[in-house]
């Protein structure tokens, strides 16, 4: 089975997050753990169970359900308040695909169809023998309790004589049994007896299968995962420690008590089956001096307590808040910023074919608070721009999509104007999809594929650019309102002009990232760029180049035939692409394979009259 592209992305995604955020919650508990270890053994217990309940509770649930209660309530949405976008942040921090800037950014690579399937291979194989190794030590542990007779002594919970070689131990979650080893009544005083059934009932109150089972659980799902091993540990060292220190403080019969359990190691097994909570476990020395030395556990303060709550709040109550204020948004053709009961799209679009024959128009597009234009667009840029991909990586497209050029008018209906202005460039664009759709027939599929990519890299002799200093940033303009109509241009922060003459192409770039130059590289090469240059800065530059000839988004304009018998010719003179990045930018393009998601047009034609 070949798994879709969109829900791999997803899957991986969510998956690193949570793993990410266990290890995290996992690391604090070890911390907690560490500034509560002269506090009572149950209340770190009660911290390393939360890690381990971690691994089955990702924070993008929680968020989940306080959406869901939003959406139950009908509570108000507020609009995206700074606590509850940071707290999705945080609980997203990897995106589905590294994309970066612009339609030009390269996606991630992704594995081949068969990595996922091993994977998920590999890790049933080892979910299986974890549940496996329970479910033996359970019927192990359910076979002796059938065998086992019952016994005539004081207890919470019925007390059966096993002839299993077993230390004593509580049996079962919902009806708990307690098994005690045959010959026990002979080889333990009536004092050692009755300290020893009172660590095992213990157990009993304290549910300590039930939440013995749960992390079970966790290191069924999350085997691969070192931390869930390193919790259960602590979970079996702090649940004895749990119970010495109920024993001692109900009974005070510390030496008795001691002895109790050294007899029971002396002349019993640990208990085989690690689904029984029994009496040995963790450190026996260590807990034999705690007993012995009566070392007097704090009770929390009231700091301290307050530090456990604000810790519970931020890691469950916060999250379901966040969900509850904060409307996620989604992209435009599936929900909107304000208004998720319909997907955002154009109510009125008008296409006709573009009448002017002269030269092709630069790169840009004018967004409106209501929509967007274009003119004299081929329709391939409209397919690229919409799906956010290099011309590459649109496949199968006939040749007239690359020379038919459009008028295209699009605007949403009034009363959903407000919803257009927190989208995304990108998100604008992607709504032309559904418009397609209809207008051009269009019909398409995804695929992953290898394919020739460009990295672009810094030549030998390092950069040239020229670094924009914080002086001269500061000095800029802000960029203008993209919404307000009219406003196009004008000084802003990262500007870059391109012109072509019948000479070549110009690229003028002011406080412009790198990230700039990958987009127009991708539009000039036609191919997927990857900027591994590491300049993270904004910087000055001017790239001078003459472009190939029916490649990229923009082509020369003809200029006038030269005079006969003199006059200067019109024809291009200038370097090409590659050449002028190495000699002007101290840059350059190096050719790699790489597998990339693509988008194969299955079917696309003319499109409708208005």
């Amino acid at each position: 089975m070949n798994l879709p592209l969109s829900w791999n992305d997803s899957f991986t995604a969510a998956l690193v997050n949570h793993l990410w955020q266990s290890t995290v919650v996992a690391a604090l508990a070890f911390l907690l753990a560490l500034a509560l270890r002269k506090n009572h053994a149950r209340v770190r217990y009660w911290v390393w169970f939360a890690a381990s309940v971690k691994f089955l509770l990702p924070f993008s649930l929680l968020i989940a359900a306080g959406e869901w209660m939003r959406s139950l309530f009908a509570a108000p949405v507020l609009n995206r308040p700074e606590v509850a976008a940071a707290m999705v942040q945080i609980a997203q921090p990897f995106s589905g695909t590294e994309v970066g800037e612009g339609a030009a950014a390269p996606m991630a690579a992704h594995a081949s169809h068969w990595l996922p399937l091993a994977l998920l291979a590999i890790w049933m194989c080892g979910a299986l023998v974890v549940a496996a190794r329970f479910a033996r030590s359970w019927w192990r542990a359910n076979a002796a309790s059938r065998a086992a007779t019952p016994l005539a002594l004081a207890a919470e919970v019925p007390v059966l004589s096993t002839s299993a070689p077993m230390e004593p131990g509580i049996f079962g979650i919902f009806r708990p049994v307690l098994l005690l080893p045959e010959g026990i009544l002979e080889r333990l005083s009536a004092g050692q007896l009755r300290a020893i059934v009172a660590h095992e009932m213990c157990h009993v109150r304290r549910r300590d299968n039930l939440t013995f089972f749960v992390h079970q659980m966790s290191v069924a799902l999350f085997w691969f995962h070192p931390a869930v091993w390193w919790i259960g540990k602590r979970l079996i060292e702090e649940r004895e420690r749990a119970c010495d220190e109920a024993v001692v403080l109900e009974s005070g019969a510390a030496e008795t008590y001691a002895e109790g359990i050294l007899n029971v190691c002396r002349f019993y097994l640990e208990s085989p089956a690690a689904c029984v909570a029994g009496v040995t476990g963790a450190d026996l020395k260590e807990r034999i001096v705690r007993i012995m030395t009566g070392k007097v556990a704090r009770n929390l303060s009231a700091g301290r307590k307050l530090l456990l709550a604000s810790i519970a709040a931020i890691a469950v109550v916060v999250p379901v808040l966040s969900g509850m204020a904060w409307a996620r948004q989604q992209p435009a053709q599936q929900q909107t910023a304000t208004d998720t009961s319909k997907p955002l799209q154009f109510e009125v679009v008008s296409i006709k074919a573009h009448k002017d024959e002269g030269m092709r128009m630069m790169i840009g597009t004018r967004f409106l608070p209501d929509g967007f234009t274009a003119e004299g667009w081929p329709l391939d840029d409209f397919l690229r721009q919409a799906f956010s991909l290099p011309q590459d990586r649109i496949l199968n497209q006939p040749e007239w999509t690359k020379s038919s050029r459009y008028d295209i008018q699009a605007k949403v209906a009034p009363e959903d104007a407000p919803r257009m202005k927190g989208l995304s460039s990108e998100q604008r664009w992607s709504m032309l999809i559904p418009v397609l759709q209809d207008r051009f027939g269009l019909k398409f599929h995804h695929e992953t594929r290898e394919m020739e990519v460009y990295s672009l890299e810094v030549a030998k002799g390092g950069p040239k650019l020229k670094e924009t200093t914080p002086e001269e940033l500061a000095a800029m303009d802000p960029p203008p309102d993209r919404d307000k109509p009219g406003v196009m241009g004008g000084p802003r922060k990262g500007k870059t002009m391109m012109q072509a003459s019948p000479q070549g192409i110009t690229l003028k770039a002011t406080a412009s990232t790198l990230a700039g130059l990958t987009r127009m590289l991708s539009q000039q090469t036609g191919s997927t760029v990857v900027d591994k240059t590491g300049l993270i800065g904004s910087y000055d530059f001017t790239l001078s180049f003459t472009p190939d000839q029916g490649v990229g988004m923009m082509i020369l304009p003809k200029g006038p035939a030269p005079q006969d018998g003199g006059g200067e010719s019109q024809e291009p003179v200038g370097p090409s692409l590659f050449t002028a990045l190495q000699e002007q930018l101290g840059l350059k393009l190096v050719a790699q394979k790489q597998k990339v998601d693509v988008v194969v047009i299955d079917h696309i034609e003319q499109p409708s009259a208005n």
